[in-house]
């Protein structure tokens, strides 16, 4: 019933996060003049500062493979997830003006953000093709996997979203410690190292991480021109389904409760 309500709900308020999400762009390329452009170099610029530190002065590199689409194929997915789930715990409360005046799904604010990012995620999808091309990586026909790994890292990134949304309603705190949280994830995530580098009695455990297996999944495809194994493609369903249950359990679960603490 829950889930056929979603469903009607989102059918019946589509304008509305129509323009939410156009209202996000509006607000965010406010007086910049290069606009949307920023969505390209943004990526190319972080990647190539990154990859000049980590390449020269701490010397890591990818056997086998190009160090910069390395790197840049898990900076965008890993910027998706912090960026989206960012926006989408602060949604709620950034939006109770809005609340206190119409009825509206509370979950379409969470919703609207991860959204909105997903369409500024595509964008970057050109500069990281680009450097597949210049560094002549190349494409291969395994890429036509590409969007499971992307729809599930946007399910997993939404079900994070609806429970941090809710924490944040009652604990304002949570936007101070989830940059903290951030900050640790993003080394604790191979992004910008190849996770031979870490001891093997480590590696167990940064696998226990949903983002290596979302960001594993796309390397497989684009670095290793291979259909990833059974397992990853297991636990990308399994971990991105259960966090997304979940957001909707507890969000739903505490959302009459909002406006008495918003």
């Amino acid at each position: 019933m829950f889930f056929k309500n979603i469903i009607t709900n989102f059918k019946k308020y589509s304008f509305l996060l129509q323009q939410l999400i156009s209202r996000d762009f509006k607000v965010k390329y406010k007086r910049s003049i290069l606009g949307v452009v920023w969505s390209l170099l943004y990526p190319l610029l972080t990647m190539a500062v990154l990859a000049i530190v980590f390449s020269n002065v701490f010397k890591f590199s990818t056997p086998g493979v190009n160090y910069l689409v390395y790197l840049m194929s898990g900076l965008v997915m890993f910027n998706y997830f912090t960026e989206a789930s960012n926006l989408a715990m602060s949604s709620v409360v950034a939006n109770f003006s809005l609340l206190n005046k119409i009825y509206i799904p509370k979950y379409i604010f969470p919703l609207s953000k991860c959204l909105f990012i997903g369409i500024n995620f595509l964008l970057t999808l050109i500069p990281l093709y680009i450097v597949i091309f210049a560094t002549g990586t190349g494409i291969n026909v395994y890429h036509i996997l590409l969007p499971f790994a992307f729809i599930c890292l946007f399910m997993f990134t939404l079900g994070m979203g609806l429970i941090l949304a809710t924490v944040s309603v009652f604990l304002r705190d949570m936007f101070y410690i989830y940059g903290i949280i951030t900050m640790i994830w993003t080394y604790l995530t191979p992004i910008m190292y190849d996770i031979s580098l870490i001891s093997t009695k480590l590696q167990p455990f940064l696998k226990l991480n949903p983002m290596y297996h979302y960001i594993n999944f796309a390397r497989e495809i684009i670095l290793y021109n291979r259909n990833p194994q059974t397992f990853t493609w297991m636990v990308c369903v399994f971990s991105s389904s259960l966090i997304l249950i979940l957001g909707i359990i507890v969000f739903k679960k505490n959302q009459d409760k909002f406006i008495y603490y918003v």
